[in-house]
């Protein structure tokens, strides 16, 4: 009798917790454009994705609590900015809405996006209002830089996270500041954006959504589909996380991707890198890469994809293959504010990446240099590793990319390419009254070269090609 009791007990407990746990919302709307419904827009309610059909109308029945109900903004269409940025693609999902009905109206993109182009910022990190005023100066460079082609091409701008370090009531002096872009900025979540002191990981993107709208969410531009992710999943010990996909995101991405042909590019935006080798580690709980990548790759297999990432403070292109390509964006703040350089020598900046039909090419915007600035060259003497030699840091430098140089006006041939330290990084890391913290130190990179000049006074040229066939040259005359 005893037994029976308890199994009685047992199952309606169960009864009850199935109850609380899978409530069943009935969220439904309309998408339209100038009061026209648009059909095939992707709407979600964070786990499942439907289609509108041909009046506009989508349908959601919500399997768990949510919080917003939102659109993957199709091609061709633009949604509002708040605060001249801040897409509102989202709505959240409130009690009180009348019969849970969320319309969304899109407007026609004024500009053709099959070609567009966007940039590409990580880790303003801002951690007080003068580094606010600092970051408003790095803007400036990115609105000269896009003024050459507003009206005359589709615009946007991606934010890899750590939009803020560890303090986020500066959320607000953020959003005003960034708002001199006056475009849209799809923005990711990163580690320092994070709220801490929360019991779960779920409580740690809150403040985050609060002001930018979901975690995770996808837009279409022309051909190409983007996905930003979140990757940073706290896990309450002490300002702890790793790099890490929950599962609820993987069930949407598996949906969403459903309704990309494989034909599109599929550009996956996140803060933490997915690797910074070609071959994972398979190390568990790591804070630099994403401790379950093998997931998102699987996923993305018959896509030609690039995954752009932050976090890092410096650097990297890693190609996985012939198809997936990581780039791994250096830091807006370079040196945390100390100096306009990061630690592997990359100055701070932003990627450039024009997109024409599925046709991609992509180049790093150093702020303050024209844009042929895609290299730094040290005279011999710089590097006490290689005394004799010149030293060259080719910050976005790719296996693809051919590196020469020139004595006297004669061909050399190709810098040895090798794993090392960049001087000027090297020597500001040093000057720990300049840098203030402890723990700030440089960083070895693989996108340096070297070169022994066989006359110590002779005229060195150095000639770099990217991938794309584009010739750069710096001179040095050397003492």
């Amino acid at each position: 009798m005893k037994k029976f009791f308890l199994l009685q007990l047992l199952l309606l407990s169960g009864l009850c917790l199935k109850a609380q746990t899978i409530p069943i919302k009935d969220l439904h709307g309309r998408v339209t454009c100038g009061n026209k419904g648009v059909q095939g827009v992707i709407v979600t309610d964070g786990t499942d994705c439907v289609q509108t059909d041909a009046q506009g109308i989508y349908h959601l029945e919500a399997k768990r609590n949510v919080r917003f109900v939102y659109l993957t903004t199709p091609a061709g269409y633009l949604v509002p900015c708040q605060e001249k940025t801040i897409p509102l693609f989202f709505q959240q999902v409130a009690p009180t809405q009348p019969k849970n009905e969320y319309n969304f109206e899109l407007v026609k993109n004024p500009e053709n996006d099959i070609s567009h182009l966007f940039t590409v910022q990580a880790d303003a990190q801002v951690t007080s209002e003068k580094d606010v005023q600092e970051y408003g100066k790095y803007l400036k460079d990115m609105n000269s830089y896009l003024a050459a082609y507003r009206g005359k091409r589709d615009l946007f701008s991606i934010d890899c996270g750590d939009i803020v370090g560890d303090s986020p009531q500066l959320f607000p002096s953020y959003i005003q500041t960034v708002s001199s872009l006056d475009l849209p900025v799809f923005r990711a979540i990163g580690n320092h954006d994070m709220t801490y002191g929360g019991r779960t990981f779920e409580y740690s993107y809150h403040t985050f959504e609060q002001y930018f709208g979901p975690i995770y969410y996808s837009f279409n531009k022309g051909k190409a589909h983007y996905i930003v992710l979140n990757n940073c999943f706290y896990v309450n010990r002490d300002y702890q996380y790793i790099g890490y996909i929950d599962e609820r995101t993987f069930t949407w991405l598996e949906q969403d991707l459903a309704f990309v042909p494989k034909s599109s590019p599929v550009f996956v935006v996140a803060h933490i890198p997915t690797s910074l080798t070609p071959k994972l580690k398979w190390n568990a709980l790591l804070q630099d890469e994403t401790s379950n990548a093998s997931g998102l790759y699987d996923l993305l297999k018959g896509y030609n994809a690039h995954i752009i990432s932050g976090h890092t403070h410096f650097n990297l292109n890693i190609c996985f293959n012939d198809s997936l390509m990581e780039h791994n964006t250096a830091a807006v703040c370079g040196i945390w504010w100390k100096a306009d350089i990061c630690m592997d020598g990359t100055p701070s900046g932003y990627g450039v990446y024009e997109v024409n039909g599925t046709d991609v090419k992509w180049f790093y915007k150093s702020a303050g240099y024209s844009a042929d600035y895609q290299f730094r060259v040290y005279p011999a003497g710089s590097d006490e590793e290689y005394p004799s030699d010149i030293i060259a840091n080719v910050w976005n430098w790719d296996d693809l990319w051919k590196v020469e140089w020139y004595e006297n006006g004669k061909r050399m041939g190709e810098m040895t390419h090798y794993t090392g330290y960049d001087p000027e990084a090297k020597a500001i890391c040093a000057d720990k009254k300049r840098v203030e913290y402890d723990w700030i130190s440089p960083i070895q990179t693989e996108h340096i070269f070297r070169a022994t000049p066989k006359n110590a006074k002779a005229h060195i040229e150095v000639r770099v090609t990217d991938r794309f066939g584009r010739i750069y040259k710096q001179s040095l005359k050397q003492e």
